[in-house]
């Protein structure tokens, strides 16, 4: 019975059969990013091609697996057949600078449109206050000046005449009226006037009192002419600076003469210029040096050059962006500030586009994990979708942190997200967020592994070729690109798929370069792989070349001759890091009368984690099915992994414990040159396990070192042997009979292998054969149970 258990060499290994596969430069050439994806690329053709609301994308799969690679391929094929989406600036609304207009301009014309406006500030300085040194300017100024100060002159000649007529004198001294009395056709001095009679000077103070009134009668409506003089000199300014400007908006309006929102934005640019910005900064009356004329530069920049957020190449397709830091400011954008004596200061100009401005029209691609590690982007990004608009606000108002002091204008959004992200976080999602589904209604499900078929195999291999020629300038042998799928397939545990981690595969092929250069070889051969594969295993396996040492000198107890009876060598596998690793694992087994059942040690010291108690568990229903159909079950069993100092989980040892409390249970000896894994059900029935050649591996570097001498062996579950890919030194000592592997799928065959018994099968009156593994099983069962009922009787 052992050898029809026994696995061939042909068992043991998946060999590729390389000889229809075409690994020349020109079937490279046609490599394809991404091998046997088809679900996943299905998922996204349609994805892409639904225009309807909440079609979205969320694509699934674990890192490794082309995800990225396949989204872009296929959304930039989507984005060039759609039309370039149109350039958005932000220009200052006049009226209300708290709130910045945004302005769509043709695709490619946005940054265009902002030199055209640069250009027309710079013909605006030039200009002025040039214009009014111009002679037409001046005559028009100085005839209004000169008919105010007729009026002024004639009304102060009146005064005059008057006061002359009562002798006394008019004195002006800036714009300040005195009178003085007057004595021999000249004014008197305040000596002289001091000698005069007092009648004489009350005649005096009484003219010039009637005089005063006088004056203010004729100058009654001096205010108004200033006014009108101001008003008509602000009118030719106006005039001036209309007809100065008008040449320069001309060419403009003609140019944007069919966007009817540039040239309403010209129309107030220019009002605003013509009474504001020229009457405030550009006046003759203010000096203009270089200094002045830079910072009055930056003046009109700040106020009229449009702030470019998304300007598009023309006929260049739908954007394709993807964000790899999605916080909030950099999806929705954000408003930048500058310190001005101390205070926080903004203007449109300082208005940022986010990631979705960017993609507005196309396609934007986020990190599903990233997105939801910054708080108020996952809410604010389905706010953005279902609204259709982008709006650009600060998140932490709600805190009471108010920075913001602009509200730009929304933008329509009109765009296709595509989420990646892990299974994790999809399910995650779809159970938490009611919301999700309706969001992001097609699922992109990416396969970790990829069906070895030929082709598939011809794709990876052309894919390993062209990589290689891409990052080495080398070629590698049908035997390297071999050596390379089949190691593929070790990666997915798996002689009937490799695995979708395409970049697992081609990191070994750089690897592999170095030693190619060190052996001055033209090619990267099988060797050089090996090379590579052996030096990245010695780089990782300090811990699991301690633990050997620690077996080989006694430290860890782990027998691999001889027999023993409650002691099995288990399976285990190690993963710390990148690092994954098999280790033999000594269980032992005490079986004693009593009914407390099966005690799992590990579980009561805290460290078994649910898989594994459950595991043990399974162990009571199969002594139950198999040995107590005719007494109740009693036993008292304890099972313990020993010198296992860390959290255990899984139930891949359940059939190694299974055996061992059967032989502690019939005191059967159990041979130590075996190990074993497998989970099995309450019906002995063995199931698969993971981690199947490093566990076989494992035992094999123990028994290796110890010295194989064709007794060592694994039993494994017969649904493992799919799993197989074993290293090439594994299958030379099998090919030499120095070790071997079973397979099994019921728990009888593992314990007729393990003991070199006969385990015992039922007869059609349900009993066992005497010299039988079960029947002692029975029999031991039946021997505690009456133990047991002969102690409650005397109870």
């Amino acid at each position: 019975m052992s050898q029809s258990l026994k696995l061939p060499l042909s068992a043991l290994k998946l060999h590729v059969d390389m000889a229809d596969i075409d690994i020349s430069l020109k079937s490279s050439e046609s490599a394809s990013l991404l091998i046997g994806q088809a679900r996943a690329q299905s998922a996204l053709e349609f994805g892409v091609a639904m225009p309807r609301f909440g079609y979205n994308i969320f694509v699934m799969g674990e890192p490794g697996l082309g995800r990225l690679s396949l989204v872009f391929e296929q959304l930039k094929l989507a984005a060039q057949i759609l039309s370039t989406p149109a350039s958005l600036v932000y220009i200052d609304h006049f009226n209300f600078s708290r709130e910045p207009k945004a302005l769509l301009l043709p695709a490619g014309t946005g940054h265009t449109f902002s030199k055209d406006i640069e250009k027309l500030i710079d013909d605006v300085l030039a200009t002025f206050p040039a214009v009014f040194d111009s002679p037409t300017y001046q005559q028009k100024k100085t005839a209004i000046e000169r008919h105010f100060t007729q009026a002024y002159n004639t009304a102060i000649g009146m005064v005059d005449y008057k006061a002359q007529e009562m002798g006394i004198a008019l004195f002006m001294e800036n714009d300040v009226m005195t009178f003085a009395p007057m004595g021999s056709n000249k004014p008197l001095t305040d000596e002289e006037f001091s000698l005069l009679p007092q009648a004489e000077k009350d005649v005096f103070h009484a003219d010039v009192v009637g005089l005063e009134d006088y004056l203010n009668e004729v100058l009654l409506e001096l205010p108004q002419w200033r006014r009108e003089m101001a008003e008509r000199i602000k009118q030719v300014d106006s005039d001036t600076v209309s007809s100065a400007i008008e040449p320069l908006f001309a060419e403009l309006r003609d140019k944007y003469q069919e966007q009817a929102d540039v040239i309403m934005y010209l129309a107030e640019m220019k009002q605003h210029l013509v009474d504001v910005t020229i009457a405030d900064i550009l006046m003759p009356s203010k000096t203009i040096d270089a200094d002045a004329f830079r910072r009055n530069k930056q003046l009109l920049i700040e106020q009229y050059l449009p702030n470019v957020l998304v300007d598009h190449k023309l006929d260049t397709g739908a954007p394709v962006i993807y964000e790899p830091h999605p916080t909030y400011q950099n999806l929705f954008g954000r408003i930048e500030y500058a310190s001005e004596q101390g205070a926080l200061v903004t203007s449109y100009r300082k208005i940022c586009a986010g990631s979705l401005h960017k993609a507005n029209g196309g396609y934007l691609v986020l990190d599903a994990e990233k997105l939801l590690n910054y708080p108020y982007v996952w809410d604010g990004l389905k706010r953005a979708l279902q609204a259709g608009c982008i709006e650009i606000d600060a998140p932490y108002t709600e805190w009471g942190i108010n920075t913001i002091t602009l509200k730009p204008e929304v933008v329509t959004l009109n765009l296709k997200v595509v989420l990646v992200g892990s299974r994790d976080i999809y399910y995650l999602l779809e159970e938490l967020d009611s919301e999700f589904n309706e969001m992001f209604k097609v699922l992109a499900d990416f396969d970790p592994y990829i069906p070895v078929t030929h082709s598939n195999i011809q794709q990876l291999a052309t894919r390993i070729q062209s990589y290689a020629q891409e990052h080495t300038g080398k070629q590698l042998t049908s035997n390297a690109v071999q050596r390379l799928i089949e190691h593929s397939c070790r990666l997915a545990e798996s002689q009937q798929q490799f695995s979708a981690h395409i970049n697992d595969t081609l990191e070994i092929i750089g690897e592999a370069d170095l030693f190619s250069q060190r052996s001055h070889a033209t090619v990267i051969e099988q060797t050089h792989i090996e090379q590579a594969l052996q030096a990245r295993e010695y780089r990782n396996g300090r811990i699991s070349q301690e633990i050997l040492k620690e077996m080989l000198d006694g430290t860890i107890l782990i027998d691999t001759t001889g027999e023993a009876v409650g002691k099995i060598n288990g399976l285990t596998v190690l993963e710390i890091g990148g690092s994954c690793y098999g280790s033999p694992a000594r269980i032992t087994t005490t079986v004693s009368p009593g009914s407390r059942g099966i005690v799992d040690i590990e579980r009561e010291a805290e460290l078994g984690q649910s898989i594994h108690s459950k595991g043990v568990m399974i162990l009571s229903g199969y002594l139950g099915h198999f040995y107590a159909q005719q007494f109740p079950l009693a036993i008292s069993a304890s099972i313990a992994i020993e010198q296992s100092y860390s959290e255990i989980d899984g139930d891949s040892a359940s059939l190694a414990e299974l055996c061992c409390l059967i032989s502690a249970l019939t005191r059967t000896p159990i041979k130590q040159s075996f190990a074993l894994t497998g989970s099995i059900n309450q019906y002995g029935e063995v199931q698969a396990v993971g981690g199947i050649n490093e566990k076989i591996e494992g035992f094999f570097r123990l028994c290796q070192a110890r010295g194989l001498d064709g007794s060592h062996a694994v039993i494994i579950p017969v649904a493992n042997k799919r799993n197989l890919m074993l290293k090439q030194e594994v299958i030379d000592a099998v090919k030499q009979e120095l070790f071997a592997i079973y397979a099994v799928s019921y728990v009888n065959q593992a314990l007729e292998l393990l003991t070199g018994q006969i385990a015992g099968e039922v007869d059609q009156e349900g009993y066992y054969p005497e010299d039988s593994i079960n029947f002692r099983a029975i029999s031991r069962l039946k021997e505690i149970s009456e133990m047991a009922n002969e102690e409650d009787k005397a109870e």
